[in-house]
């Protein structure tokens, strides 16, 4: 019998099926881990926006995660959409027993379509409990700048750092030029740069899939700039084979059979 590697998602459920853990089991199933998803909330979405969300009971949530810890060995954990500041407060309490393990945060806010995901008291409560057990969170440039309350990515990163984030990768998605280039801000290190090709045009839960790529790469093993490169070229491959599933965001194609 095979043995694998399991990551622990924390996110919500996207209904048009391109972003949230609908993303994250795809991503991490086809890095070749298996996949614990806890529900965090519901959506209504589509893939051109997302229209109204609900949290999960925190206790059905502090219920799901005690029960897997219980059975299953957990290699990583990713976090997305958290519905709202008591499902912080659970999430964070389950961290504290298990600090060993590996966290990526996507600190997700608003959807692509600029729907609402995360209130002033979610965004607050990430930056004053969370975000301190994270190895790593993937701010995009939007998310970046309102966490960080800087518009320079650089000071916004530093400020976070300062507020106790070991390390935060800043996605270039919404940028320009030829390469999107995603920057590394660490504790005590200059930061590092990755670079990958730009394809043209917007895709529904790009930033889903490349956190919860990074978690499977860290469950298998590798470090945090090996995961982050296996991420990318993950995503870049979903993407040039996306999928016209609706009148919103093409939907990147996890499924593809992927070798490293």
């Amino acid at each position: 019998m095979t043995k694998i590697a399991s990551v622990l998602t924390i996110a919500g459920s996207d209904s048009g099926g391109g972003a949230g853990i609908q993303a994250d089991i795809q991503a991490v199933t086809a890095l070749g881990c298996h996949p614990l998803p806890v529900l965090s909330c519901l959506t209504v979405q589509d893939t051109r926006n997302v229209y109204n969300a609900t949290a999960t009971d925190p206790d059905i949530v502090r219920q799901q995660l005690e029960c897997l810890a219980g059975d299953t060995p957990i290699h990583a954990i990713k976090t997305g959409a958290l519905g709202n500041a008591d499902v912080v407060d659970v999430l964070v309490d389950f961290l504290a027993d298990h600090p060993d393990i590996p966290l990526i945060t996507d600190p997700v806010i608003k959807a692509a379509g600029g729907g609402d995901l995360a209130d002033e008291a979610l965004i607050a409560r990430m930056k004053e409990r969370l975000f301190r057990h994270a190895e790593m969170i993937t701010p995009n440039s939007i998310e970046l700048a309102l966490l960080g309350e800087d518009e320079d990515p650089a000071q916004a990163a530093r400020k976070l750092l300062i507020a106790g984030c070991q390390s935060v990768l800043a996605t270039g998605g919404h940028g320009e030029g030829e390469d999107i280039i995603n920057t590394l801000y660490h504790q005590t290190e200059e930061p590092s740069h990755f670079y990958i090709e730009r394809v043209g045009g917007e895709y529904h839960g790009t930033g889903c899939t490349l956190a919860a790529s990074i978690a499977a790469g860290r469950a298998s093993g590798l470090s945090a700039a090996a995961a982050i490169d296996q991420a990318q070229d993950y995503v870049l491959r979903a993407i040039r084979h996306a999928l016209r599933v609706g009148k919103g965001q093409p939907v990147p194609d996890r499924g593809i059979p992927w070798q490293s």
